[in-house]
């Protein structure tokens, strides 16, 4: 898999002091990181007496490779403690880095959570579990976790998706693969832009499998003015109850996808930050040694308040009973 060159933004000195210092200063008032409606509220009014020095890099994806990473924030691989064994038993670990990415994720949006999703938290902790090596979700480990739109089978789905790294001693990399980089034909583009085949609820949300409605079909790709869209999850797309024609389509779909994916390797204190329209993201396979060195990401995903990017038909899909939690909205 390439490991081309990914856009990169540095935070200047000054954007790291005031990113640490208040993420510090908060953790300090209210002692822990559980998104209570007074912390994300201290956090939103921070955020928004930023300077432009810290705010720029924050802007919007700028780029048809759909993602940067951001780097400069520091982190010393003593200062972040055995990596845990499942997001469950993180609890407030590390939690000056769930500061730092609401701070991060406010300045770009609204910060959203799950209600079905590690108990509504709202920056997720992405870890080998044992027992679920071979899961498509961030549990897993032995198995490739293939490519996909964040949770693809929900209206409500994130904008934006910050992964931060708290440990990679592996050099365990994310893929990711931009839509607007493929090559596909037109009758392709027409063909997936139907709404043929629902996507189902992954694994990591149990109640949402259980639901009850009726699966709406979606598109999988769409045009809009900043260039072609998707909306895309494999493992839980039930392919062959698709005419022939659209199997193959999505085929040339995945195989471009894999054309232009790229292998970033996060290193300590970097956040990769995803445009959740653009570009599909995965992890490669790797062998989880349960010894507290595993790698270990922090999650946080974004609405971005105006955006039109997406059908308006999603507007009348169920969400399989799931509520996403917005921060201050």
């Amino acid at each position: 898999m390439p490991t081309g060159a990914v856009p990169l933004r540095q935070l200047a000195p000054h954007a790291v002091d005031e990113l640490t210092d208040t993420a510090q200063k908060i953790l300090a008032e209210f002692g822990s990181s559980a998104a209570r409606s007074e912390l994300l509220r201290r956090i939103a009014e921070s955020a928004a007496r930023f300077d432009e020095t810290t705010l720029h890099p924050c802007r919007p994806v700028d780029t048809d490779d759909g993602l940067y990473v951001l780097r400069g924030l520091p982190l010393e691989d003593s200062d972040v403690g055995p990596t845990p064994e499942s997001w469950a038993t993180a609890g407030d670990r590390v939690a000056v880095w769930d500061v730092i990415l609401l701070l991060l994720a406010t300045a770009m949006g609204h910060p959203i959570a799950w209600e079905g999703q590690q108990e509504g938290r709202f920056v997720h902790n992405i870890v080998p579990s044992p027992g679920r090596e071979a899961e498509q979700t961030g549990a897993s480990s032995t198995v490739l976790l293939s490519p996909h739109t964040e949770d693809a089978f929900h209206p409500g789905r994130a904008h934006l998706l910050l992964l931060a790294c708290m440990r990679n001693h592996d050099a365990v990399a994310t893929t990711a693969a931009s839509v607007r980089k493929v090559r596909l034909d037109p009758a392709d583009v027409a063909l997936l832009s139907r709404p043929v085949l629902p996507i189902l609820p992954d694994d990591a949300y149990t109640e949402a499998q259980s639901f009850g409605g009726e699966a709406p079909k979606v598109p999988v790709l769409w045009q809009t003015e900043a260039g072609l869209t998707l909306r895309y999850d494999p493992a839980y797309t039930p392919l062959d109850e698709a005419p022939a024609d659209y199997r193959a389509a999505y085929d040339r779909l995945t195989a471009e996808l894999e054309r232009v994916s790229v292998a970033v390797a996060l290193e300590p204190g970097d956040v990769l930050v995803v445009d959740n329209d653009v570009v599909v993201h995965g992890r490669v396979p790797f062998k989880a040694r349960y010894d507290g060195t595993d790698r270990w990401l922090k999650r946080a995903s974004v609405r971005v308040p105006g955006r039109r990017s997406r059908p308006l038909a999603e507007a009348d899909e169920h969400g399989y009973g799931q509520a996403a939690l917005v921060a201050l909205v």
